[in-house]
């Protein structure tokens, strides 16, 4: 195969580094041409609006050939411990995580995880078994998951700020054998009969003759993690998903974000946050750096920037309440960032024009592997809608449907349904609501294939992006009408002077449920009832209009980065923006339960 390049003459003014991100794309065109036998299309706006910003990290792709167990073409499945035990292999200082507290090296996560690999085979971790990761957001926590992935077992991540009583009901439900912990956690960690690996103590883990290698043997129907969402009835439920549901995530990211080796990227999440998983795998497979941001400076928008710049990151994921507030922030053209990428709650603004990154909107239930619709957002002057939450990314599927499993109409609202490699295993321990939840597939003539029911109700655009409309059981009754409370956030969201904003459903004192919009301004704006309701009547009918508006500066956040509903305050004398109409309703939500 021949490859020809006609390059600019003012490239010979250019320094040797402004080329390099070319070569990168071209070595990802040409991958995709041997294995593939076809050529996709490679933006260039993958390339950074200043490649020489990034300095030296941009030559040391040069340096470096992608090993020979990563040129499986796109779409196969993916051993992630034999891919990362590749690089390490042929570039063993290169580093493959850097915190505050130091650099883990691809070497040293290799040899760490192969003795901690060998630790956990001593207790009985195998393929099927689940052994659980209490750890905070750490290069440990990530030598913890590769060393479990290489024994076969599946691993569990939770987060040690989680309340005790949360831990050991997850632990009890997932039957966990084994727990790998570490001194600054172990003390917060319920006990029970699982045995505890302390990472901080001395033991069999740390013996070089550990280290050697193990052998690989994973298949696609395995599972590969467990993650413990919030459940309707109050009780944690667990999600499986298999190595196959995140060879997909992990070869799309891959292709869709042109990742290489001198990519640098964060790692934002919380343990026990599917996001993590998103953040981790699709990196360490193509042999680039995490970053690791200290807990005070991944929660403010303006200390993530700056360190983002310092270090420059490439690639981001951040929960869309701060990427929303970084949006609004000052950005140098010269930004190494190349793509922002948000998700998690509703986008609710579209970024302004001169941004030297592209924000990536993205879309996925836990149950699916974490991203299941993606679509790149770009500036609009004068947009009529929210931004759309994209389409669905590699071998995934979507459909609208109505409650008789019809498809609806374009336009038309109704319940996002997802089929394809993304969808997981179902729920661990919970064989009746995996049977209401991942439904068979009555649109596909394979008979395994199956849909999973997100209860999240979509629109579908023209274009072939969703429009995100609600959850299906956030619809409430307000004066006899059905009324998603997410619709007139919407329609709040529109008005020029609000940064964000967010509807709820209350109860006032007769048991009734009313409208209560909490907003937050842009900076240099006041905000007035008068002006609200005037805005929201161009778009609502008076039934949706919001009998209180609360004025927010922060709005609460989860430890997942989403906003905590369950925590904003109820409408009082002091926090609402005064009106006639405000003062009667707060005086009915004041006594009121919640």
């Amino acid at each position: 195969m021949e490859l020809s390049c006609i390059f600019s003459s003012d490239l010979r003014r250019s320094p040797l580094d402004s080329t390099i991100p070319f070569f990168e794309l071209l070595w990802t065109a040409a991958e995709q041409l041997i294995n593939q036998g076809t050529l996709a299309t490679i933006s260039m706006s993958a390339l950074p609006p200043n490649p020489s910003s990034i300095g030296s990290s941009w030559l040391s792709f040069l340096r470096r050939d992608p090993p020979a167990s990563k040129s499986a073409a796109a779409g196969s499945f993916l051993r992630i411990p034999e891919v990362v035990a590749a690089y390490a292999a042929q570039s063993p200082q290169f580093p493959a995580v850097i915190a505050a507290k130091g650099t883990l090296t691809y070497g040293e996560l290799e040899s760490q995880s192969n003795a901690l690999a060998r630790h956990l085979l001593s207790l009985g971790a195998a393929p099927e078994t689940l052994v659980a990761i209490f750890l905070p957001r750490s290069p440990s926590a990530v030598v913890a998951a590769l060393a479990i992935m290489k024994t076969g077992a599946a691993y569990l991540p939770l987060d040690p700020s989680c309340p005790s009583e949360r831990i050991r009901l997850i632990l009890e439900d997932a039957g966990i054998p084994i727990v790998i912990s570490d001194s600054s956690a172990t003390s917060s960690l319920p006990s029970g009969p699982w045995q505890v690996v302390n990472l901080g103590e001395p033991q069999r883990t740390q013996r070089a003759c550990f280290s050697a290698p193990l052998p690989h043997t994973a298949n696609p129907s395995q599972l590969a993690y467990v993650i413990y969402t919030s459940g309707s009835t109050g009780r944690p439920k667990g999600v499986e998903i298999t190595h196959g549901n995140l060879s997909n995530l992990v070869r799309w990211h891959q292709s869709a974000f042109a990742v290489c080796p001198s990519d640098r990227a964060t790692v934002l999440a919380s343990p026990g946050f599917d996001a993590s998983v998103w953040e981790v795998w699709p990196y360490l497979t193509s042999g680039a750096t995490l970053h690791m941001p200290s807990d005070a400076t991944r929660v403010s928008p303006r200390a993530l920037r700056d360190w983002m710049l310092f270090n420059g990151i490439t690639i981001s994921f951040v929960p869309t309440p701060l990427a929303q507030r970084l949006l609004l922030l000052d950005w140098p053209a010269e930004t190494p960032l190349r793509f922002l990428l948000t998700g998690a709650d509703t986008l609710q603004q579209y970024p302004r024009a001169g941004l030297p990154f592209i924000l990536v909107n993205n879309y996925g239930p836990t149950e699916c592997t974490v991203v299941s619709t993606s679509c790149a957002v770009t500036h609009r002057d004068h947009p009529s809608a929210l931004p759309p939450i994209g389409r669905p990314i590699a071998n995934t599927q979507v459909f609208v449907l109505d409650e008789h499993l019809q498809q609806v109409p374009q336009g038309s609202v109704g319940e996002l349904h997802i089929a394809g490699d993304g969808v997981g295993r179902g729920y661990l321990n919970n064989p009746q609501l995996t049977q209401q939840k991942f439904i068979r597939n009555p649109f596909s003539s394979d008979r395994g294939s199956r849909l999973y029911k997100t209860g999240d109700l979509v629109r579908p655009l023209p274009d072939g992006n969703l429009e995100f409309v609600g959850r299906a059981d956030d619809q409430v009754k307000i004066r006899g009408y059905r009324v998603e409370p997410n619709e007139v956030s919407r329609a709040l969201c529109k008005h020029d002077s609000i940064e964000a904003g967010i509807v709820v459903a209350r109860k006032d004192r007769r048991g009734k449920h009313v409208l209560v919009a909490y907003v937050s301004p842009k900076p240099g704006f006041a905000l007035n009832v008068a002006g609200l309701r005037a805005h929201l009547q161009q778009h609502l009918p008076d039934y949706m209009i919001p009998s209180a508006f609360v004025l927010m500066h922060i709005f609460p956040l989860t430890t997942n980065g989403k906003v905590d509903r369950s925590a904003l305050p109820p409408p009082n004398a002091s926090n609402t923006l005064p009106s006639g109409a405000a003062r009667t309703a707060v005086a009915a939500l004041e006594s009121s339960p919640r």
